[in-house]
């Protein structure tokens, strides 16, 4: 099985290759890993042995981040390696001054494990969320190197715990410690024998909460919104912005920042707004933005600050790819809107559940919500009391993370 599976990262490389032919982001996948064997010998020689944690992309990082905080607070001396399997992490935080080197994870072959090792030959690794690459697992626990996996979450219908997954389940026992995000993912582990986990929950609480936590101002958005009511929208598509766009046509008074999941797009979302008077983050100085009905923030890093002007959140992906990052708006107490495709996210779920969050489909069952939450104003307070105190009640993550490990990073 494990020649099927390296085949199969084969076979993945080569659809990059194609893919590369006509989308950037493929380009960006295969130019960032030209030479890098050469650049991390490059970065490590004579260096100590670091703590290595993997994400795929910048939402999972944004995981890993409070916790890369935390060993650098309390090992000073102890080196950090980040690497990331996308181009939409690695481009945004090739250049970020925590961890001390930054890399793309080379593709899972076997040759490409031991010489990667070779080289890092890490204290620890840590894999966040979904990250299970067999030939790193596998010559991690060769070397006797421990490795964890963070902010986890299983569900009954993934391949793990079907026949077809139990040969990658042999692998996984190996693992120094799974932390899982709630109890249904512990039992899971648990019933295909993986009992080295605890239920720690998702450090991204601990993330939001530090930001939300930091007094600031950012005084475009005060410009913007005047005394007014706000719809900030984030890390959305084409199917999310059609819906605000109908939205925001019947709903008078309120304004809206919508921040599109990926800049490419700026173009496209300004047509679609091009009913209102919209203007982008970048062509905004001079302009009197009170007059403004529609923002586009066509820039990274800003998003989890803005919602706390929030009236309404919406975020977006869950009529598209999947849901984004809600906990950046709901730990500023704001009632929550995204799309029907959520179900694999445990914090939607349960805000959904608790009626801090709405799953929609369409713009005239968001308006319904909105126009009650207008007419019934301890209805809108009720809501956003529910999303504050859910965020706080699950912040804490990071330190029973740090607990566990901390001897095998020392």
């Amino acid at each position: 099985m494990r020649l099927i599976y390296t085949i199969g990262i084969f076979f993945y490389r080569g659809a990059i290759a194609i893919a590369a032919l006509f989308q950037k982001k493929a380009v960006m996948w295969q130019r960032g890993r030209r030479g890098e064997f050469a650049r991390l010998e490059a970065a490590f020689a004579g260096q100590p042995r670091p703590v290595w944690i993997h994400s795929a992309s910048l939402g999972e990082y944004e995981q890993a981040r409070p916790l890369i905080e935390r060993i650098k607070k309390e090992n000073p001396g102890t080196k950090v390696l980040a690497t990331f399997f996308s181009p939409s992490g690695y481009e945004v935080r090739k250049n970020d001054s925590l961890p001390d080197f930054v890399f793309y994870l080379p593709m899972d072959f076997p040759r490409h494990a031991r010489r990667f090792l070779d080289i890092v030959n890490p204290k620890a690794a840590v894999f966040v969320k979904y990250e299970y690459w067999y030939n790193y697992l596998h010559e991690l626990s060769l070397r006797n190197i421990p490795f964890y996996h963070i902010c986890a979450i299983f569900r009954p219908s993934q391949y793990l715990f079907r026949p077809v997954g139990r040969w990658f389940v042999r692998q996984l026992r190996h693992s120094s410690g799974f932390f899982v995000q709630n109890e249904e993912s512990a039992q899971l582990l648990k019933s295909v024998g993986i009992p080295q986990c605890a239920v720690c929950g998702d450090t991204r609480f601990d993330r939001v909460y530090a930001i939300a936590s930091q007094p600031y101002t950012i005084d475009f958005v005060e410009q913007f919104k005047q005394e007014g009511k706000l719809v900030v929208a984030g890390s959305t598509w084409e199917p999310d912005e059609r819906l605000l766009a109908t939205l925001l046509s019947h709903l008078p008074g309120y304004k809206l920042v919508v921040a599109p999941h990926e800049l490419e797009r700026t173009g496209e979302t300004m047509r679609l707004f091009s009913g209102f008077k919209v203007v982008r983050h970048s062509e905004m100085e001079g302009k009197n933005l009170a007059e403004y009905e529609v923002l586009v923030l066509d820039t990274i890093g800003l998003l989890s600050k803005v919602y706390k002007y929030s009236t309404l959140s919406y975020v977006g992906g869950a009529f598209k790819t999947g849901l984004h990052n809600i906990l950046e708006a709901a730990v500023f107490g704001v009632p929550l809107f995204f799309g029907p495709k959520y179900r694999k996210f445990n914090e939607a779920v349960e805000l959904v559940r608790r009626k801090g969050a709405f799953a929609i489909t369409s713009a005239e069952e968001m308006e319904r919500i909105v126009q009650g939450f207008d007419n019934n104003a301890s209805e809108y307070d009720k809501t956003c009391t529910i999303c504050r105190q859910y965020v706080e009640a699950n912040i804490g993550a990071c330190d029973k993370i740090f607990n566990h490990i901390k001897k095998s990073i020392q």
